[in-house]
């Protein structure tokens, strides 16, 4: 049973080293922290707010996303762990996977557990459906598998494995916010207008997001629906996109495979 008391939740981002976000979700009194991989600006933004941690949440085993969970350990000594179930962790935590539930708390709906390798084999996502204000919100904390207009490298994962796990991301309803854990979304823009020149919608949040980074604001969250407006890596469908990668009648793995290929090297 969710506290109604405490329900008016807030997730804010923590920049950490150069583009990270630790996204952090809080009722004013307890918090949720998202791949926290520097602890220093995690525990000063706890201290500012006087919030209390309770839980971590990892999505996968690279550096820059669990570099800070040692310290945060030493000092909130009873917070819970979640890390995926596929990867191996020195520090104490409690193992998941899909079709997992995670149990955050009485004061917030429990997180669905998605697998989705390609990044890395065994990362994880976690999504929520929230009830706030008579409205139910959907929020996926996405680690480094969607990003905004694009998706993460493949360092462990094929094409078809990060193919086959967006494609179950972009199901979620389209009203889902996506907190991605790097601010990539302008480069990814460049570089998906070079593949959809004429599309209205990315031409649009080309222009919104120059206007967010202009006011020094985040580019995140996303949604689900502007993700396959505008994301070519949700569009591999799309006839101008096969057509600018100069591949003829293509499938849809070949045309991913080939605008990742390309990006890796943008």
């Amino acid at each position: 049973m969710i506290d109604h008391m405490q329900h008016q939740l807030q997730i804010i981002p923590i920049p950490a080293f150069k583009d990270n976000y630790v996204w952090l979700i809080h009722n004013n009194h307890k918090a949720i922290v998202v791949d926290p991989g520097d602890a220093i600006p995690v525990i000063n933004t706890l201290q500012k707010l006087n919030l209390d941690l309770q839980t971590i949440l990892i999505t996968h085993h690279h550096q820059d996303h669990i570099g800070g969970v040692d310290i945060l350990l030493e000092t909130y000594p009873d917070v819970k762990v979640f890390a995926p179930k596929l990867e191996q962790y020195a520090f104490t935590h409690q193992r998941v996977g899909e079709p997992d539930n995670v149990y955050l708390g009485d004061w917030i709906s429990a997180a669905k557990v998605i697998d989705v390798p390609g990044h890395t084999l065994g990362h994880i996502t976690y999504y929520i459906e929230h009830w706030q204000n008579e409205h139910q919100q959907q929020w996926l904390f996405c680690g480094d598998t969607l990003f905004g207009a694009g998706c993460g490298r493949l360092f462990e994962g094929t094409p078809a494995q990060m193919m086959t796990s967006l494609q179950k991301l972009a199901a979620l309803p389209v009203s889902t916010q996506v907190f991605c854990t790097h601010e990539y979304t302008l480069h990814n823009i460049n570089f998906a207008l070079t593949l959809e020149p004429t599309n209205k919608a990315l031409i649009q949040r080309h222009q919104d997001v120059l206007a967010l980074i202009e006011l020094g604001l985040p580019t995140l969250p996303s949604t689900i629906a502007l993700e396959l407006a505008t994301n070519p890596f949700l569009r591999t469908d799309v006839t101008e996109i096969q057509s600018s990668l100069f591949l003829e009648k293509p499938t849809k793995l070949q045309t991913f495979t080939k605008t990742r290929e390309l990006r890796n090297s943008y």
